[in-house]
């Protein structure tokens, strides 16, 4: 039996920074605006942290029944290590599903019905990324799909259902966080190249192949940015302190860049989430108190 350490080590607390920033960026525009909603920003955070949470279970479980955590270079798996059953690394990513669903369920009654659909298609992103019989993790997609459900959708919808509004700042900052939670993920299948391809799991650095998925991770966060530019034209020029997230994601980027392999990308993964949450943390104090 799992010990609540092992369960809190496989829920990947390190990623959260993924699922926290997107709130603080949308909610920072919609402050800007004069519509933040205090409340429905903490749901919204409340979604973000149970769907990571549940993505995070639900990868461990389709992988470890996959056989594709049995060589494992990144952080412990549940079920590939056998420190808990994949029956119950299931109904933790369940559970943590239906938290999600019932967070967001609240926010769609008090702002309008079609988020439901929203909300259905983020669970069902989560899922299918390494779930199901044709995963679209294993077939090159899972960084389109990060983008677009952990960068545009969540810093849109937090900023829609403060304000009822979908204003250009809010799809700036959207592909400013979604570019850079992108490169996690190019950075965690960089590292996980050999293992990835040995047991068939195609991913896109797997595609790309090891230089080109390096060149790959130095464009999103370039791109990241860009982005930030924008969000500063359309808000404030305060919104410049988010610029601040290059001081953790410089000496990422020089270790990619150098070519650096296997467990020694680690740090990466760790630097880039601090970049991102640097990133939507600047936007968020910029936006607040212009």
């Amino acid at each position: 039996m799992a010990t609540p350490e092992q369960w809190l080590a496989g829920a990947r607390p390190r990623t959260l920074p993924a699922a926290v920033a997107p709130v603080l960026a949308g909610t920072g525009v919609a402050a800007y605006l004069d519509g933040s909603v205090w409340w429905k920003a903490l749901l919204a955070l409340l979604v973000a942290v149970a769907l990571q949470v549940g993505v995070n279970y639900a990868n461990d479980y389709s992988d470890g029944i996959r056989g594709t955590d049995a060589d494992r270079v990144g952080p412990m798996r549940l079920v590939g290590s056998g420190a808990a059953s994949a029956a119950e690394v299931k109904r933790a990513a369940l559970l943590s599903f239906a938290v999600a669903c019932l967070a967001g369920l609240v926010l769609a009654v008090s702002t309008s019905w079609w988020l439901v659909a929203i909300g259905a298609a983020c669970v069902a992103a989560a899922w299918f990324y390494t779930g199901g019989t044709k995963p679209y993790g294993y077939h090159g997609l899972g960084e389109v799909m990060v983008f677009v459900f952990f960068g545009l959708v969540a810093v849109v919808g937090t900023t829609y259902v403060q304000t009822g509004t979908l204003p250009l700042a809010a799809w700036y900052a959207g592909a400013g966080v979604g570019a850079l939670a992108c490169a996690i993920l190019v950075a965690n299948n960089l590292r996980d190249v050999p293992t990835d391809r040995e047991a068939g799991k195609r991913t896109l650095a797997v595609v790309l192949g090891d230089e080109q998925t390096r060149y790959l991770f130095a464009f999103l966060v370039v791109l990241a940015g860009i982005m930030l530019v924008g969000v500063v034209l359309q808000t404030s020029t305060w919104a410049l302190v988010a610029f601040a997230f290059v001081i953790p994601v410089a000496p990422a980027l020089r270790r990619v860049l150098e070519g650096t392999q296997g467990r020694a990308l680690v740090p990466v993964l760790q630097d880039v989430g601090v970049a991102e949450l640097v990133y939507a943390t600047g936007i968020f104090l910029a936006l607040v108190t212009a």
